[in-house]
């Protein structure tokens, strides 16, 4: 997914942003990077942070690290921030999002006068770089972050830091957050409000979508206003986000435990215990246990000491292997007991059939599954977070096609298994629910997931659960 983190600062803003970057380090990383500005002109390091924490690869650079004016990132895939010199100054920028249109991108960039993009491996070139490549077709920084909203397909949040200040831009449907907040010598820009707690800052300002802020150690001040429509990732208040963070006012554990008790006053299942899938599932089970007083317990435990988050790996293979190694039983909490397991999604269903195998091997009689989200029937068009390869990867699509007997459904199709209410979404569930060895299983309704964020359904997207954009 990628997050992002910036201060402009009347001191210097090294530890703010070294702090600041690294509570984004859940966010499924790869590659973590700072830069600052300051008495010795702009300072970068970049690290590859796959198997060790953001903190111990740059604990080091920070000490040779000078500036007033910072911003730094976790990225999906894309080394940054990138260093640019051209005809509008010298400044550092970093993106978070997804681009659908890059080869039409790239060839308005050569046509432009762009020579050549560096090459990363695979083939592929750095978005960041592409990005900064379109803001360069403008005459000024604001003219470009608008034009990059205008030309893009696809989500893309930026923050560029100029000797003097950082722009901060968010994409034009507002599909992920960014975050002003301020305290007496600095404001800083984020995505995670929960980065800016412990460090001293308020918060100002949630952006709009497609809004567009300048910060200074000294102000803030709004460039662009924002666009009527708004299509934030409800997926932020299911999955991703963290739990102590705030988006568009809605906190995510209250957002979380609101879902599990909807989802627990419409089911009369018969259990032991309820637990949470560690670590998104667990404030749903809480307000699931909370509405039907049934306990609330933890059957396993996940070993973080060492461990990284399972879907932190890129290959699937190795995302299954960490996630097995990871959960740990408590065999007193499951021998002989019936267990209703919540998790945050089903995608796949891999990993949380064999979690389900786990846990019968450990001596449970029966695991009834509560997905917290409803089945994801499209693949997301918009963020890296919940992107497959393919939509055949998804356990809702091979499911379907089995009972469809064909190797292709229509979206026309599809719509009927998004119904709660219709047999053909019944036969899919049931499908699934055999497939994964589940003792019984119940999605939540989209209805009860857009109650419990607790904002208009116009202003949220949705795309992965119903195919509506």
């Amino acid at each position: 997914m990628g997050g992002f983190f910036g201060v402009a600062s009347k001191k210097d803003c090294v530890a703010d942003l070294y702090f600041g970057v690294d509570y984004h380090s859940h966010l499924g990383p790869r590659r973590g990077g700072l830069a600052v500005f300051g008495p010795n002109g702009f300072q970068r390091s970049i690290h590859n942070i796959e198997n060790a924490p953001f903190r111990s690869k740059f604990e080091n650079d920070i000490d040779r690290f000078e500036g007033n004016i910072g911003i730094g990132c976790i990225s999906d895939y894309e080394p940054q921030p990138l260093l640019v010199n051209s005809h509008l100054g010298s400044f550092a920028i970093t993106t978070v999002g997804r681009v659908k249109n890059i080869p039409e991108l790239k060839q308005s960039c050569f046509e432009f006068g762009t020579t050549h993009f560096l090459e990363m491996s695979g083939g592929q070139i750095n978005i960041t770089e592409l990005i900064a490549a379109l803001i360069n077709q403008k005459d000024s920084i604001l003219e470009g972050l608008t034009h990059v909203q205008e030309v893009v397909k696809g989500t893309m949040n930026i923050l560029i830091m100029t000797n003097e200040g950082i722009y901060c831009s968010r994409d034009k449907f507002g599909r992920i957050p960014v975050i002003i907040a301020k305290k007496d010598d600095a404001y800083c820009v984020t995505f995670e409000s929960s980065a800016f707690m412990n460090l001293g800052y308020e918060h100002v300002k949630d952006l709009g979508p497609g809004e567009i802020a300048y910060i200074t150690p000294d102000k803030f001040e709004i460039l662009k206003e924002e666009n009527e429509i708004m299509k934030v990732c409800s997926f932020l208040w299911v999955y991703y986000g963290y739990p102590t963070s705030t988006y568009e006012g809605q906190n995510v554990e209250m957002v979380r435990n609101k879902c599990g008790r909807l989802m627990a006053k419409r089911d009369n299942t018969e259990v032991d215990l309820v637990a949470g899938v560690p670590d998104s599932g667990m404030a749903h089970a809480i307000g699931y246990s909370n509405e039907t007083k049934i306990p609330l317990g933890r059957p396993f435990v996940k070993y973080t000491p060492t461990w990284a988050r399972s879907f932190m790996p890129q290959n699937q293979t190795e995302r299954e292997k960490v996630a097995r190694k990871k959960l740990i039983p408590v065999q007193e909490l499951i021998n002989d007991k019936r267990l209703l397991l919540i998790d945050d999604s089903i995608v796949r269903g891999t990993q949380l059939g064999e979690t389900t195998q786990f846990l019968y091997n450990s001596g449970a009689k029966e695991v009834h599954v509560r997905p917290a989200c409803p089945p994801i029937l499209f693949g997301c068009k918009y963020l890296n977070f919940s992107r497959t390869s393919s939509e055949m990867q998804l356990i809702t699509r091979r499911v379907i096609c089995d009972l469809e007997g064909t190797q292709e459904v229509s979206d026309e199709l599809l719509k009927e298994y998004v119904n709660p209410d219709s047999e053909k979404y019944k036969r899919m569930v049931d499908e699934i629910c055999k497939r994964l060895n589940f003792s019984s299983l119940d999605y939540a309704r989209l209805d009860e997931l857009v109650e419990a964020i607790g904002i208009k359904p116009c202003k949220l997207c949705t795309y992965c659960f119903n195919g509506e954009e």
